[in-house]
């Protein structure tokens, strides 16, 4: 349907309406706006969501009003009091063989008691803000409970569709399956497979096609079209029963009498299942309208109500569901009216028009669900979870479902999914390579152990089989591809290289770096009484950790010829003629300052300098080192950016203030190379005396003053770059940015300079205070000098 010709409706992609104005007249403003996208969406999705749900009634061995009910009841009461506004909700195919084993085993009535109980125990799930944790259950599972429904409902309506009786379970339906072929009914079976045709047919019409006409829902158009050939031509095929009126369905449910375990499983079976669904459905919608967020514990509350609601008048356990969801969202609706109109238009045809559905042809019904359970069975997921190594818990689950029940099929599913999830965390691959020969039969190198994984305890009797199986005396290479080693591993590995070495072979054990968090790690704090055990970041891989005297430069050299070299040269080939780095960074030589990691960059990103305390004299104070590696970076390289990034609890700072309270006044000490070097610090010690605003305000943060100081130099250190000439004309012209930042190495954040103060280094906050190079320039030969040689405002920058 077109929208009014001074606007078009928006594209899934687009985001939500503007605000109106506040009160009572910016909401009618905001109603009439929406509606005219709202109203034909609303339509679009009651035509689908009709003949859904009658086939979903049809398959839960449920009256064909409950489906109806459940569908006006998920538009009316989900859609208003839901958390996603674009999702739609009302009977699932996901639910169908849970209904259907209820019913059978308990009764309609009673059924429709557990539909409210679980409607109950959903609300409770969202109140209680459990709306996030639902999502924890395995993609594997959750995709294979589908597919395992999708297959029992195939199973099944086949039947139907060849002019057959459903079995009562999957494996009869297979074995019945033959006979059934060769008793096939002509004009049912024509009539279920002209809808499973069209079905197939629809979505692929070539574009040359109106778009009005590919736009008619598929389902309806097939069960519609159908129908009427059915009649006109007067098939002898089994139809519809409706059984009464809406109004004559609506009965209160039947309180259960026996077997209360069964109906309480019954009951969490039926609020987990459906939770989930809407939860996923939630997500996927608010990916189909990018800027929309769902607030998943009220989506809870809003599918409780509904369920509540449904059982209450006698209809079917409803969920988000995603088809009719990103229908809605596709014909271009804006708020959650489009949902509930489309439950409003649900009710009139179930009043009004009822009579009509008591001419649709069950084998019509049964084409339709043998396609949308065959859509369940999802091949792109099956890629997915193959190349994450997830299929066997998805394959696991189809079989639970289809061969017991959904419930036993999910819970195998997830215990294999934990079991999985516990062999990654403590398994570890070992692999021994035995050496090349030589044409006299002996071994040409050494063997090879690879390790890969983590290597605890439990790995233990394994890694023992695999080392005995090495020579007495062969010399042998250990490579630890490992991201946790614990203390018993530790201890196997090194009494069998002892041992080795003994017997009169070499062990050699290599690592590959790891940036990770260690087990545990003995690390002496104060002294030789003073060990203190914890988790200790390290850029080191476990097995270093363990040796605290192993030459790391060296493992680390071998490490990164035998693993790295290779993998970053592609990268390096490309910088082999030249350098292009976005920006000049100076900062402290101090080794827990790592420039690249701090702002995930690699090589060729940071023309790097280093040296005690980030100081920039260029030039006048007998070294110019500083000063040429400005001037090459601006004239030869071209960086956009000068960035000067100073850090907590710095050794020059401490060494500055310390010798300020001495007679050399701050120089740095005793006139050696540290104390000539540390004189450059003697502005930035002296506009901190002097009451610096940087400064004060780190004191009212309640910053030490050796990090006061730290921030202090962090802002003297660009002035003396703006008052460069280079740098200064560079800035006029606006081809350069200054920016300042200072690393807390306690709690691992970067701050960045704004004015007179330090702020964290968020994204919002970069972009807020960057100003072009003109700017800059204007800002700085206008602002009023103060009583102390001012410190310039450099715009922000990332």
């Amino acid at each position: 349907m077109s929208a009014p010709p001074s606007t078009s409706p928006p594209a899934p992609s687009s985001p939500p309406p503007s605000r109106p104005p506040a009160g009572v007249g910016g909401a009618l403003a905001d109603l009439r706006a929406n509606l005219r996208y709202d109203l034909p969406a609303s339509l679009v999705v009651f035509l689908v969501a009709v003949p859904l749900s009658l086939g979903i009634a049809v398959a839960s061995d449920a009256p064909l009003t409950a489906g109806l009910i459940a569908a006006a009841v998920g538009g009316l009461v989900a859609g208003a009091l839901g958390g996603s506004p674009l999702q739609v909700s009302g009977p699932a195919a996901g639910l169908t063989v849970i209904v259907a084993d209820l019913v059978n085993r308990f009764g309609w009535g009673v059924t429709c008691a557990i539909t409210v109980a679980a409607g109950v125990l959903q609300i409770l799930f969202g109140v209680s803000k459990a709306g996030r944790a639902a999502l924890a259950i395995s993609p594997a599972v959750v995709h294979g409970m589908l597919a395992g429904i999708g297959l029992t409902i195939v199973l099944g309506q086949l039947h139907v569709v060849l002019g057959g009786e459903q079995q009562d379970d999957a494996i009869a339906n297979v074995l019945a399956l033959p006979a059934q072929l060769v008793s096939v009914h002509g004009p049912a079976a024509t009539l279920g497979l002209a809808v499973i045709a069209i079905l197939l047919a629809w979505p692929r019409l070539p574009g040359s096609v109106p778009a009005w006409v590919r736009n008619i829902p598929a389902p309806l158009l097939a069960v519609t079209l159908l129908t009427v050939v059915a009649t006109v031509l007067a098939l002898p095929v089994e139809r519809v029963e409706v059984g009464g009126s809406v109004l004559d369905a609506i009965a209160l449910p039947v309180l259960p009498t026996s077997d209360l375990g069964g109906v309480i499983v019954g009951v969490f079976t039926v609020a987990i299942i459906a939770s989930i669904e809407s939860l996923l459905s939630a997500v996927a919608v608010d990916k189909l309208r990018p800027g929309t967020t769902s607030d998943l514990d009220r989506e809870l509350v809003g599918q409780g109500a509904g369920n509540t609601v449904s059982g209450l008048l006698g209809g079917l356990p409803i969920t988000g569901v995603i088809v009719r969801s990103s229908t809605n969202a596709a014909a271009g609706a804006r708020t959650r009216a489009s949902a509930i109109l489309h439950g409003v238009w649900i009710v009139v045809f179930s009043v009004a028009l009822l009579g009509l559905v008591q001419q649709i042809p069950m084998a019509v019904l049964a084409g339709l669900l043998v396609h949308i359970g065959a859509k369940l069975v999802n091949v792109a997921h099956m890629r997915e979870l193959h190349r994450h190594g997830e299929l066997p818990m998805y394959v696991v689950t189809i079989l639970g479902v289809v061969l017991v029940d959904l419930l036993t099929g999910v819970l195998v599913g997830l215990g294999l999914a934990l079991l999985m999830v516990l062999r990654r965390v403590v398994w570890a691959s070992i692999e021994v390579q035995e050496p090349s020969r030589g044409a006299d039969g002996e071994a040409d190198g050494a063997w090879h152990v690879v390790v890969e994984g983590a290597l605890c305890f439990l790995s233990i009797p394994r890694l023992s089989r695999r080392l005995a199986r090495i020579p007495e005396g062969a010399d042998v290479v250990v490579d630890l591809v490992t991201d946790y080693l614990d203390h018993a591993a530790y201890d196997h590995l090194s009494e069998w290289e002892e041992r080795r070495r003994i017997a009169g072979g070499s062990v050699r054990i290599d690592e590959v770096g790891t940036m990770g968090l260690v087990a545990r790690r003995e690390a002496t704090a104060g002294g030789p009484g003073d060990r203190r055990p914890g988790p200790v970041p390290r850029f080191l891989a476990p097995w270093s950790v363990w040796q605290a005297g192993q030459d790391a430069i060296l493992t680390g050299l071998r490490e990164y010829h035998r693993r790295a070299a290779g993998l970053v040269a592609p990268y390096l080939s490309d910088l082999a003629e030249g350098q292009a780095p976005h920006a000049w960074f100076l900062t402290c030589s101090d080794s827990r300052v790592v420039p690249n990691v701090l702002t995930s960059s690699g090589p060729g990103d940071l023309f790097t300098v280093r040296n005690v305390g980030n100081l920039a004299p260029l030039g006048g104070r007998g070294d110019d080192s500083v000063g040429a590696t400005v001037e090459y970076a601006l004239d030869a390289l071209g960086v956009p950016t000068l960035v000067v990034c100073g850090h907590s609890g710095c050794g020059a700072m401490q060494t500055v203030l310390r010798a300020s309270a001495t007679s050399d006044g701050g120089n740095g000490g005793d006139g050696g190379a540290l104390g000539r070097w540390l004189t450059g610090a003697a502005e930035s010690l002296s506009r901190f005396r002097g009451g610096h605003p940087v400064g004060e305000r780190a004191g009212a943060a309640g910053a030490s003053d050796v990090d006061r100081l730290a921030m202090v130099n962090v802002a003297v250190q660009l002035d003396r770059l703006a008052r460069h000439p280079g740098v200064a004309d560079a800035v006029a012209q606006g081809r350069v940015r200054l920016v300042g930042l200072f690393f807390d190495i306690a709690t691992a954040r970067m701050s960045v300079l704004d004015g007179d103060r330090f702020v964290p280094a968020s994204t919002d906050r970069l972009g807020a205070g960057t100003r072009s190079g003109a700017e800059l320039d204007r800002a700085t030969r206008s602002a009023p000098t103060p009583p102390e040689p001012a410190t310039t405002t450099f715009p922000v920058g990332g």
